[in-house]
Parts: structure tokens; C-alpha cells; sequence
């Protein structure tokens, strides 16, 4: 796993870019994507929020490719509750095995729930490390 500090958008390009999401729908069932890299996400592709709406109806709170360079990275069950430690470390089992499923050569990865979640990254890195080899980049932004 590589770390680094730059502006996630500009990896778009090069390499695979994930979200971190959560697994509430709003009642037209649409993904709530309220803070942070999700937001971002959701401003720049308008109909991201009803694709991850669908893929959480289908098949849960999981990982999950949306094609176009991005997947999914769940690190809580509601935008309201807490990152848990439990949902981080299975997600990062989950997209290293998408990752070797389908071949992907770069992972571009925010910090799972250290942003507006509030954790840790001393606490969360471990949970990563397992999973994450060298195609794996953790991207925070500049202070």
C-alpha cells in the first residue's frame, strides 16, 4: 500500500477511484452520499446517487465496480452513524478481491472514514494493510 497527498480527481485517468459510501437509501431509493469524497463524486456524476441506490437495494452494503473508473468503499450502515472498524476492514477484503478479479492495476483510495467520520488514520491503516498490496495508493488531501 502507497500513500499520498493530492486531489483523488486527478488519478481519474490512471487508475481506478473509490468512494466511501454508506448503506442508506432515501425513500425513492437513491444513495445518500452526504460528505466527502461521495458528495464529490455524486456533484460530478448526477446519476451515481440512483446506480448505488440500485446496487444496495440488489445486493447490500458491499463493495461494488460502477464501471467508469469508480467503485464503492462502505466503511458505515447510515450517513448519521459512526464509521465502523468491522465495515472498513471487510470492504478492504472485498475490493482487493475485485481488484484481482478484474485486473485492475491502480487503486486510488481515500482515507476510510478519517475525513468527515472522524477516525483515526493510526487506527484505520492496520485494517487496510492486510488487504491493500502495491497497486493500492491511500490518498488524503492537502492540509
Amino acid at each position: 500500500m502507497l500513500e499520498t497527498v493530492g486531489d483523488i480527481w486527478e488519478c481519474s485517468t490512471t487508475g481506478i477511484i473509490v468512494i466511501t459510501t454508506n448503506g442508506s437509501l432515501t425513500k425513492d431509493g437513491r444513495a445518500i452520499f452526504g460528505r466527502g469524497v461521495a458528495k464529490q463524486a455524486a456533484q460530478r456524476y448526477p446519476k451515481l446517487a440512483e446506480i448505488v441506490g440500485s446496487l444496495l437495494a440488489e445486493r447490500g452494503n458491499c463493495v461494488c465496480s460502477l464501471g467508469n473508473g469508480i467503485a464503492t468503499f462502505p466503511v458505515e450502515e447510515t450517513p448519521w452513524s459512526l464509521p465502523d472498524p468491522g465495515i472498513i476492514a471487510r470492504s478492504a477484503r472485498e475490493l482487493r478481491l475485485l481488484a484481482d478479479h478484474s485486473g485492475w492495476t491502480q487503486i486510488v483510495v481515500p482515507r476510510p472514514g478519517c475525513g468527515g467520520g472522524g477516525l483515526a488514520w493510526k487506527d484505520v491503516r492496520p485494517l487496510l494493510v492486510p488487504w491493500f498490496d502495491e497497486r493500492f495508493i491511500v490518498i488524503s488531501q492537502p492540509l
